[in-house]
């Protein structure tokens, strides 16, 4: 019995030797030390031992238990170490190469634009207000003196969300829920994001308004010139030229389309403004009278301009950019630009 102890360690110690894991250490151990374990039951069979030599048998065995204990135990510290120090290799920062400096942040380009159009109509006192870009029919068309055959209520002009609930097409119902709630004087600018299903070098199917309502006693056609000669001479230098032409809006009476001189040719026509020396930037007009009876106006008292801008065309004349989708891609060479 005696023979078998010894025959035992051997095959013990042969297989720790080979074992290269933490998982074969752990089985060698249940195999050879654990409760059913092939050391255990030798022990349990003392009784088949001659009287004499039982007690040589039993020291013999726990020596066996305890140097195969020990040989496991550091066994698995130097896998430890090993998963350590291979850890830390793997891990290792060269201190001595440079740095990796962190990219500064920019504003876009489009919310740059938005902000300087509110910081020159804040100085005109006007303030900035925001509604939902989930709209009801009623506030994006109806209130708004749209009639219900008009076109830009047809499906393939509209994002319809259900058959009377719409991604709004413009900014212009934050100016009717404003009027609801608000009596004149009212001065307010809404920016945002507005929908509709174009897509090609100068549309998007989303993209950014910024549109602007004054309503007050007295409000004049000369008002709305004024106020919008200012801006745009803000925006694109004093020496701009300007010019307004007739045109035709629902909820405006009279309305009228604002241009600019081609900032591209300065006026000798280019592909860009289409050989006319001028560039449209805005629609405008004075606001119609039905409007005003939506939200409980009496227009006999009161009047008022509104007018309507597309922020990514204010940054594409700007800026010189020439595919509206540039503004999206998120290419950071074409953004680190502005």
């Amino acid at each position: 019995m005696i023979n078998d102890l010894e025959e035992l360690r051997g095959e013990a110690v042969a297989e720790l030797n080979q074992a290269e894991t933490e998982e074969a250490l752990l089985s060698i151990k249940t195999r050879y030390l654990g409760r059913k374990g092939l050391l255990t039951g030798l022990l349990r069979n003392i009784s088949q031992v001659p009287p004499e030599e039982r007690p040589l048998f039993g020291m013999r065995s726990n020596e066996i238990k305890d140097i195969l204990a020990e040989a496991i135990d550091k066994a698995l510290q130097r896998m430890v170490l090993k998963k350590r120090d291979e850890a830390l290799l793997r891990e290792r920062i060269d201190v001595t190469l440079p740095g990796r400096a962190i990219r500064a942040g920019r504003l876009h380009p489009i919310i740059h634009v938005s902000r300087e159009i509110c910081e020159i109509f804040a100085g005109l006192g006007f303030s900035v207000v925001e509604g939902p870009e989930i709209e009801l029919d009623y506030y994006n068309f109806e209130a708004l003196n749209i009639p219900k055959d008009h076109p830009a209520r047809d499906m393939q002009d509209t994002f319809y969300v259900e058959e009377n609930i719409v991604l709004r097409t413009h900014t212009s119902p934050v100016q009717i829920r404003t009027m609801e709630k608000q009596k004149p004087p009212v001065r307010i600018l809404s920016p945002g994001r507005v929908y509709r299903p174009d897509s090609d070098v100068s549309h998007t199917p989303m993209f950014h308004q910024i549109e602007g309502l004054l309503v007050d006693k007295g409000i004049t056609f000369g008002d709305l010139k004024g106020v919008l000669t200012f801006f745009v001479r803000k925006v694109f230098g004093e020496d701009t030229a300007i010019r307004f032409r007739p045109s035709f809006f629902p909820f405006t009476e009279p309305s009228a389309e604002v241009d600019i001189r081609c900032v591209m040719c300065r006026g000798t026509g280019c592909r860009v403004c289409g050989q006319s020396g001028w560039l449209e930037i805005l629609g405008s007009g004075m606001v119609d009278p039905e409007v005003f009876k939506n939200v409980g106006y009496d227009p006999e008292e009161i009047s008022g301009f509104a007018f309507g801008l597309g922020l990514e065309r204010i940054a594409m004349l700007k800026y010189g950019v020439s595919d509206i989708r540039l503004f999206f891609e998120n290419d950071w060479r074409f953004l680190e630009q502005f």
